[in-house]
């Protein structure tokens, strides 16, 4: 008897241990108010600590203080994580961790593998950490920053480095996510939040049919030498390995693979010239009755049918229209675009997706318009917006505002992309 209630003690004092360990002490934030929330509510932060150790992670998972650790430093490496902290001035409850699996990079592209992160390791995390705290006045956030690892080739050797993905969701976001019933509301919540891999924004679809299903060109930080063959969905993702250095670059310990439970199979999408001829011909009928239907409000360019581009290793229905603006909208080419969008486009993107419902042969909708200002004759921007059927549908829905929209697509200005930022824009800031 006495031996089991020692074992017991021994069990407790090692369970509290290990919760404590996930959780910055006080001690060591330097400011005041922040010292102060993490000494308040320690005993919700270790319950949180204690619900994300309970999860079954695909590869092996560990909160850290320091991100692009390999397994073995990792497990020598200070694992106090969970703390409060500040993103962009604002008071959030703020978790990192290393997450060991490695990504093939020619076979998985960003947003990918992004997404991948996300479903598999985030998410468990907001689980365990919103339902504690959303009632809370004092926070208005969540940021979670994990590393994992890419696989790729470096002159001809095998190399593993890692890549952060960082998720920032206000707190209104991270309930509407977790609480969510269906998808479309669930992504609305997610589009509100703002994604990072290695510092470039991204965006997440959680149904995977959003613009990285289409991104079959390898991905930029590829090497030269890594294969140069299109990105596949369904690919397989490596067992994250530990090399005995800092820099990462051994093989993976572990030769099986096993497939991503969260990325489906689906072929890439055809882009090639026969497909989008094939498809033109099946739509030709649908298309000049939607010209028809819509030119009144949508001012088509009368030379310039309906048709299908690709775009971005995708295919897009591009309508080229013309906008009319009134001469007091003059300002920079960021705020005609803007202007263009809130007072033509935006009308046009309901209507027109009501055409496409549930279409699964293209990847979205395109609106190629010249933007004119009435009484300076000469004065035209070239502007297109691409909005791919996930982003529209949610806009659709009103799930998401116009900003959101166009966040989920791309905007080119004469060419070149930009980032529009509705209210910057119209205000007369460039971007």
């Amino acid at each position: 008897m006495h031996k089991n209630r020692a074992a017991w003690l021994a069990l407790v004092l090692f369970t509290a241990g290990t919760t404590l360990a996930q959780v910055v002490t006080p001690a060591e934030i330097k400011e005041p108010e922040l010292r102060s929330l993490q000494q308040q509510y320690m005993d919700d932060l270790k319950v949180v600590g204690q619900d994300i150790l309970a999860n079954k992670f695909d590869y092996a998972f560990y909160l850290s203080r320091k991100l692009d650790l390999d397994e073995t430093q990792q497990q020598r490496a200070e694992q106090r994580s969970i703390r409060f902290d500040r993103y962009n001035g604002e008071t959030v409850l703020a978790i990192t961790g290393n997450y060991y699996a490695a990504y093939p990079a020619d076979k998985i592209n960003p947003d990918q593998r992004a997404r991948s992160t996300f479903l598999n390791v985030v998410m468990p995390i907001l689980k365990a950490a919103v339902p504690r705290f959303q009632s809370n006045r004092h926070i208005e956030g969540y940021a979670v920053e994990i590393s994992h690892h890419i696989l790729g080739k470096v002159m001809g050797v095998s190399m593993e480095r890692p890549e952060n993905l960082m998720v920032f969701l206000p707190q209104s976001a991270a309930i509407r996510l977790l609480a969510g019933k269906d998808e479309n509301t669930q992504q609305a919540a997610l589009l509100k939040g703002q994604v990072f891999l290695n510092a470039e924004p991204v965006t997440i679809w959680l149904n995977g049919q959003g613009p990285q299903l289409a991104a079959s060109a390898p991905p930029a930080e590829a090497s030269a030498d890594a294969p140069t063959g299109p990105a596949q969905v369904g690919v397989e993702v490596v067992r994250g390995g530990s090399s005995d250095g800092p820099q990462l670059a051994a093989t993976p310990a572990a030769t099986g693979f096993s497939k991503p439970k969260d990325v489906p199979p689906s072929p890439a999408r055809d882009t090639s010239p026969q497909a989008v001829t094939s498809l033109q011909a099946s739509h030709e009928e649908l298309l000049g009755r939607i010209a028809k239907e819509l030119d009144s409000q949508a001012h088509l360019v009368t030379y310039a049918a309906p048709k299908f581009i690709v775009f971005r290793q995708g295919i897009y229905l591009e309508f080229s229209i013309n906008t009319n603006l009134p001469e007091s909208a003059s300002g920079s080419r960021y705020k005609l675009a803007a202007m263009a969008f809130d007072e033509h486009i935006a009308h046009l993107a309901r209507p027109t997706l009501a055409y496409f419902k549930d279409e699964t042969q293209f990847d979205g909708i395109s609106f190629s318009t010249t933007v004119h200002l009435t009484g300076k004759a000469g004065t035209s921007e070239a502007v297109e917006f691409f909005f791919p059927f996930a982003a529209l549908r949610c806009y659709a829905g009103y799930d998401c505002t116009g900003q959101q929209l166009l966040d989920a697509g791309t905007v080119l200005i004469n060419g070149e992309r930009v980032a529009l930022d509705l209210q910057l824009a119209e205000g007369g800031a460039n971007r």
